[in-house]
């Protein structure tokens, strides 16, 4: 499936009202792991790919390329997925993020992700974050809308974080009108935060992001379609899953050398390799034999 393919189901999917879920994923194999669950949409999270592509935590350490070779390789294999590609601040100035919007519509990404934190930016869930200029950010999402071809554009805001959320807003309103597809402020601390952005933004697709333990309660998303949030992000809770259940590993076979009397708690051998892919191979080559 193409980018614009997989933009335009997003598009329709939002516009039918649907509530679309989007796990975060940072590798071919979580992508496909997102899609054989039945989820039409993931996230290629730049927390999750800079920590198990780099070992780093997400403070701007990722690049451009890093991050448009990633969204290549799980575009490029897991096709029938919609995958909304992190893009931080867009990598520079509005030069940068044309050059962004063509790596990642290259890629064959459905959409992606631009804040406006001053770089190098933070997890939206750290402290301390710093944002730029209404002005700045404006700029670079309208670089981001006018030379997108088919990308879906999400305007995410920190200022919440960082100077209030009224001034969140704002930006938010200043950003729709801009012509941007969904309107994200990022780390409300309350339902009742919430409640004021939804009221407030009436009327356009809005995001919710749900990082466990993070600052913003933890929802379902029947309940956020209640507040008025349908385009969902659920960017760590498979990463942070993954990580526990790798530490358990480690730590028994650290203790005992095997996983022999835990053998219920991995994936059978012929399970990974179906999900891999190996009944496909092993077509391919009786067919060339």
């Amino acid at each position: 499936m193409t980018g614009a393919a997989r933009a335009l189901d997003l598009r329709n999917r939002l516009g039918r009202g649907e509530s679309v879920l989007m796990p975060g994923v940072w590798d071919v194999l979580s992508a496909r792991v997102v899609h054989d669950a039945g989820i039409s949409t993931a996230f290629l999270s730049g927390f999750a790919v800079s920590g198990t592509l780099l070992g780093r935590p997400d403070v701007g350490l990722l690049t451009q390329v890093e991050m448009a070779e990633v969204a290549a390789r799980v575009c490029g294999t897991v096709e029938d997925l919609n995958v909304v590609v992190d893009a931080d601040t867009g990598y520079g100035n509005a030069s940068n993020v044309i050059r962004t919007v063509e790596l990642w519509e290259s890629a064959g990404a459905a959409g992606l992700f631009l804040e406006d934190q001053v770089w190098p930016k933070k997890c939206g869930h750290m402290a301390d974050k710093q944002v730029v200029s209404r002005e700045d950010w404006l700029t670079k999402l309208r670089a981001a809308c006018d030379h997108r071809q088919h990308l879906f554009v999400t305007a995410r805001t920190d200022a919440r974080g960082a100077v209030s959320l009224e001034e969140a807003i704002e930006r938010a309103k200043m950003a729709r009108d801009l012509g941007v597809d969904a309107l994200f402020v990022e780390a409300p601390q309350s339902i009742a935060e919430m409640e004021t952005i939804a009221r407030e933004l009436s009327g356009s697709v809005l995001v919710a992001n749900m990082v466990e333990k993070g600052l913003t309660p933890l929802l379902t998303p029947a309940e956020l379609a209640e507040l008025g949030f349908r385009l969902i992000v659920s960017p760590l809770s498979l990463l942070l899953s993954a990580t526990r259940a790798m530490q358990d590993a480690a730590r028994e076979l650290a203790t005992s050398g095997t996983l022999r009397d835990r053998l219920a708690t991995i994936t059978p051998f012929d399970e990974f390799t179906d999900l891999v892919g190996l009944p496909e191979h092993k077509a391919r080559e009786d067919r060339y034999r």
